[in-house]
């Protein structure tokens, strides 16, 4: 699997932004999918991660009720839409394909990454 992460950019604090993450090769249908974030001088974390069907969501309480995980299997796609954005939400952004369907946070069960797509969010 094959991961291409888009969307990032310069953005306001208040404002929005939509991150794309196209699947090839090999499909992500039957995996769970997630968002992690790396700021400068920081450990990578969890964003966000949701099932193979889209059914079952999970967010790090730094996002939780302005971000928002969503896919669409038919076009290997996975989103991130980011609202209300924080400036401490600059960080780079990475998504992921996981070995399971289930949505989690184990950074170590995911096993295919993108390049990661940086944001930029000022004060």
């Amino acid at each position: 699997v094959q991961l291409q992460a888009s969307g990032g950019g310069l953005a306001q604090a208040g404002a929005s932004l939509r991150l794309s993450c196209a699947a090839s090769g090999r499909t992500a249908s039957n995996n769970a999918m997630g968002w992690f974030r790396q700021a400068p001088g920081k450990e990578r974390e969890f964003v966000a991660a949701i099932s193979w069907t889209g059914a079952t969501t999970l967010y790090a309480d730094s996002v939780k009720g302005r971000f928002t995980i969503s896919r669409d299997n038919a076009k290997n796609m996975l989103y991130l839409q980011m609202n209300i954005l924080k400036p401490e939400d600059s960080a780079i952004y990475y998504c992921a394909a996981s070995i399971g369907s289930m949505s989690h946070s184990n950074e170590r069960l995911y096993k295919y990454w993108g390049q990661g797509t940086e944001v930029t969010v000022s004060s």
